[in-house]
């Protein structure tokens, strides 16, 4: 048995049984690393020294837990909400609400996607955006399922076919690994050859904008409701100063945690929030991410068990010699394939040097052209990211919406996101793949 599919099914399980998601990781990675002949020693080995790969990205996240709470103790989340509230008109003003349902939508749905391309800072702005908006949501009774595949769709669909920020960072991973596997193609060749692709991601969001389109009600938490209203024009001025400090210094050194770091003292230095608070309110804010700190950390120790059996290469090639000469199936598994691999790598972009050195050559002796070759490495490296319990596409979401402890990661995050967006883009990489 493959190692691959025994861990990524085991985890995959789990975790739908409502097995907490690190605990599945865990067991997932001891189950591969045995079925991968590691050993019981060898596997704990390797999965311990695989933490501290994602340290920083655990802090990160912690940090901008505490920036984001420092942010809703100065007002400005107050503020929205209210703006936001006078703005949906009086109860039963059904237009109106109408109206702001799809507004709150569409201005979810930009951000998720500048933060891929135009202002590239990935996950760091959902829990700085969405926790101030959940009380918005609640009153209009949105279902954050619908949210969660809709920032999804944002953090993923752009990088697969606009080339600025990660978007230019994928498709020159992209086109790097195919021509060292053989096969040249022009950077701008990429976008085209991804745009049905793409299209499968947006028929994905537009089922579950109709799925998921009836009311949910959410209860109101307390320290929302007390707080409302509650807000000085000195507190949301340096909210502003602090948020457009922690993006500026983000993107130009590149850390999330420099960053965060800098939000936070514009804040406190500021006054806008009493010194000896400071300390608790920053504490809450890393125990609101701690959750998320601690997958990330077992997804890389998984990860790292994974690649250490040798087998995720092993699956490649078994599925290249599977296929023979059927077009059409050649296509099919390497797409699946390429799920398999990135659910248990959790890394879209780490997947492209694992499967571009097989299906790259296998899909010029099967005939496809270049265009269908990118097609479906492109496709086969992005399936699995939406969807994935381990993968930050499905992780920042539930950061975001589950402050208030009413949204599950695997039912309400990962299964949405799996069957909207993994499924739809099976069938059209697929079909990229035969037209193209």
């Amino acid at each position: 048995m493959n190692a691959v599919v025994i861990a990524v099914l085991v985890m995959l399980v789990l975790s739908l049984l409502r097995v907490n998601v690190v605990i599945s990781l865990i067991i997932g990675a001891l189950a591969g690393g045995l079925t991968g002949g590691l050993g019981l020693d060898k596997t704990i080995e390797v999965f311990a020294n695989g933490l501290g790969g994602s340290a920083e990205v655990a802090l990160s996240y912690a940090l901008l837990g505490g920036f984001a709470l420092s942010i809703s103790a100065t007002g400005l989340p107050n503020m929205l909400v209210e703006s936001m509230l006078s703005f949906i008109g009086k109860k039963g003003d059904q237009r109106a609400k109408r109206l702001s349902k799809v507004l709150i939508i569409f201005f979810i749905l930009l951000m998720s996607i500048f933060s891929q391309n135009l202002i590239p800072i990935h996950i760091a702005f959902i829990p700085i955006l969405i926790p101030p908006l959940l009380y918005i949501m609640n009153e209009m009774q949105l279902d954050r399922r619908l949210i969660a595949s809709v920032l999804t769709f944002g953090l993923v669909t752009p990088y697969m076919l606009l080339p600025a920020g990660f978007g230019k960072i994928f498709q020159g991973i992209l086109q790097t690994n195919m021509a060292d596997s053989g096969l040249t193609v022009q950077a701008s060749d990429i976008p085209a050859a991804m745009l049905i692709p793409a299209a499968g991601m947006l028929a994905g969001l537009l089922i579950a904008l109709f799925v998921y389109r009836k009311p949910r009600n959410y209860r109101q938490a307390a320290k929302v409701e007390a707080s409302k209203g509650v807000y000085s024009k000195r507190g949301i001025l340096f909210s502003v100063v602090g948020i457009v400090a922690a993006l500026a210094v983000q993107l130009s050194t590149g850390s999330m945690i420099i960053g965060a770091l800098s939000g936070i003292a514009v804040i406190y230095l500021s006054g806008s929030i009493k010194w000896d608070e400071a300390d608790q309110l920053l504490t809450d804010g890393m125990k609101m991410m701690a959750f998320i700190g601690f997958v990330m950390l077992a997804a890389f120790g998984f990860a790292d068990v994974l690649k250490e059996t040798g087998h995720v290469a092993q699956l490649v090639e078994w599925s290249a010699a599977a296929i023979g000469n059927n077009k059409a199936l050649g296509a099919l598994m390497m797409l699946v394939v390429g799920l398999l691999v990135t659910m248990g790598i959790g890394s879209s972009f780490s997947t492209i040097p694992v499967i571009a050195t097989i299906f790259v050559p296998l899909a010029m002796q099967l005939g496809f052209s270049p265009m269908a070759t990118v097609a479906i490495v492109g496709t086969a490296a992005a399936l699995g990211d939406a969807g994935s319990p381990a993968s930050d596409s499905t992780l920042g979401p539930t950061a975001g919406l589950n402050v208030d402890g009413q949204h599950n990661h695997i039912w309400d995050t990962v299964v949405p996101t799996f069957i909207h967006y993994n499924l739809p883009l099976i069938v059209f990489g697929w079909i990229a793949a035969m037209v193209l």
